[in-house]
């Protein structure tokens, strides 16, 4: 029987959009409390909120996660990390998007089988895909410097802001000018620095003259 249900989502920057994950999980009506979200590279799970995940984690309990990509991109790392939660934890791990991947069903000897060959299959993809990734910045970077072209993190403005920046902006901005957010409140909703930030607001408020 399931205590618990838990989801975890991963993306590997901040400006990545999470919607679509944290729509699905949604949609199997797990509470949004019990939803935890990195913001990280998959390249380890030295991650803040997969870390508390496991602490949270009991035996009997379900973890949802999208896709094995979004649990991590080392395969070795995977099957360590997946074996601690189902065998040292003793809870389930669902995979939206490969059902194969549940360990609530075919707990049979073949079934594990299976189970172990497709996981052993998709962390090795998911890893190359990270090694093909970091081949292709390098090969960009070399080519770009080959080329003599300047090369950095690109400046944020206003027109780079996400969608949901934007109206994060525009909902958060009347009540920080009535200071009844903090501005750090404010960068942490809006995911900016400090620098950036004050940057992005001189922005908007030369927009709104125009």
């Amino acid at each position: 029987m399931t205590n618990k249900t838990f989801g975890y989502i991963r993306v590997s920057s901040k400006d990545q959009n999470i919607d679509r994950q944290l729509n699905d999980m949604l949609k199997l009506g797990i509470n949004e409390r019990d939803i935890l979200i990195d913001k990280e590279s998959g390249k380890n799970f030295n991650r803040p909120q997969y870390t508390a995940l496991k602490q949270c984690l009991r035996e009997g309990d379900l973890l949802y996660i999208k896709s094995i990509d979004r649990f991590g991109r080392n395969s070795k790392e995977i099957k360590k990390e997946w074996e601690i939660i189902t065998s040292e934890i003793k809870a389930d791990i669902k995979v939206i998007d490969m059902p194969l991947l549940d360990t609530t069903q075919h707990k049979d000897t073949l079934g594990t089988f299976v189970s172990d060959l497709v996981l052993q299959v998709l962390s090795f993809v998911a890893e190359k895909e990270r090694e093909d990734i970091n081949k292709r910045q390098r090969e960009g970077i070399e080519s770009a410097k080959a080329k003599g072209k300047h090369l950095g993190r690109p400046k944020i403005s206003l027109q780079l802001l996400t969608d949901e920046q934007k109206i994060i902006l525009k909902v958060n901005y009347e009540p920080w000018k009535r200071k009844e957010i903090t501005s750090v409140d404010f960068m942490n909703k809006i995911t900016l620095k400090k620098n950036t930030f004050y940057k992005i607001i001189k922005e908007y408020e030369a927009s709104m003259h125009k």
